[in-house]
């Protein structure tokens, strides 16, 4: 597997992650109470600042050439 293909999926990752956010952070504030709703937005902003690092990461390495 070549350099390109593995920043892309790295990326794709990255996504993943962010959708998972999404979803956490739409449960933590419309569908549970209490400790659970704490546990999740906690859960779902790590997601979120992984996934922009990661990002991050993807954008400031440059493009590949092989």
């Amino acid at each position: 597997m070549n350099i390109a293909l593995m920043k892309m999926w790295i990326a794709l990752a990255s996504m993943g992650f962010m959708f998972i956010a999404i979803i956490f952070i739409y449960l933590s504030r419309f569908k549970l109470k209490g400790f659970l709703k704490v546990i999740f937005s906690v859960l779902a902003y790590f997601f979120m600042i992984l996934a922009g690092i990661i990002i991050l990461f993807v954008v400031f390495s440059g493009p590949v050439s092989e």
